[in-house]
């Protein structure tokens, strides 16, 4: 299970700060009464950026685990939210998906990068989609683009904000923005196959307190 780890920091922040030793879970998002021996299981790595890790805990009754995945990161994919939507970004503004292909992925062949590149515009254009009927009120009028998206919500990080702006039903969102199952056809790796999905009852969030060194500028989420 993954639950969102609220957190208002770059993944470098995270890493640099340790942000892992700060992800605290107080209740099970299952057993809320508490009588379910929830324990912290210690960390997993993240492949990137290098050092991450991500804190993890164990409900022995239902024998799963549970992840606190922070804003920053994409879900079922290595890397960050904000490295894929500069992809689509890139890709939405170029002639063609050969041509955002020669800017993001000159290291590789050609017929590959655009593989690559399509398989983020998949899964985030269909996460577009979903959003737009949850949030009618903040982006029923916002272009089908990344870059009316970012326009609308007046920010760069739009799969970040919207992370938060869904908070209550990620579980039922695809990733790599949402908790749920990758799309169909996306070729997304993921980043937490040891772990169940299971559903996650509506608004179920941890925040992390602010280290000292970065009081008043991060937060911290899971997934």
């Amino acid at each position: 299970m993954q639950l969102r780890f609220e957190a208002e920091c770059t993944s470098e922040v995270y890493v640099r700060e340790e942000g892992w030793k700060r992800a605290t879970l107080e209740a099970c998002p299952v057993h809320s009464d508490g009588t379910c021996g929830l324990r912290r299981l210690g960390t997993y790595p993240r492949v990137k950026p290098p050092g991450t890790r991500i804190a993890r805990f164990y409900c022995p009754t239902g024998r799963f685990t549970i992840s606190l995945l922070p804003d920053c990161f994409a879900s079922r994919w290595s890397g960050d939210l904000d490295a894929i939507e500069e992809v689509v970004v890139v890709a939405e503004a170029a002639p063609s998906i050969e041509a955002a292909a020669d800017v993001l992925r000159p290291d590789i062949t050609l017929t590959s990068a655009v593989r690559w590149i399509r398989r983020r515009l998949r899964p985030v254009r269909r996460f577009g989609v979903l959003v737009k009927g949850l949030l009618p009120d903040r982006v029923a009028s916002w272009p089908p683009t990344m870059s009316g998206l970012r326009a609308a919500l007046a920010t760069h990080s739009a799969l970040v904000t919207l992370r938060g702006l869904t908070a209550d039903r990620l579980h039922l969102l695809p990733s790599p923005a949402g908790f749920g199952p990758r799309s169909e056809g996306s070729g997304g790796r993921s980043s937490a196959r040891e772990h169940e999905v299971g559903a996650v009852p509506p608004g179920a969030v941890v925040v992390a307190p602010s280290s000292p060194a970065s009081a008043g500028s991060t937060k911290e989420n899971t997934t």
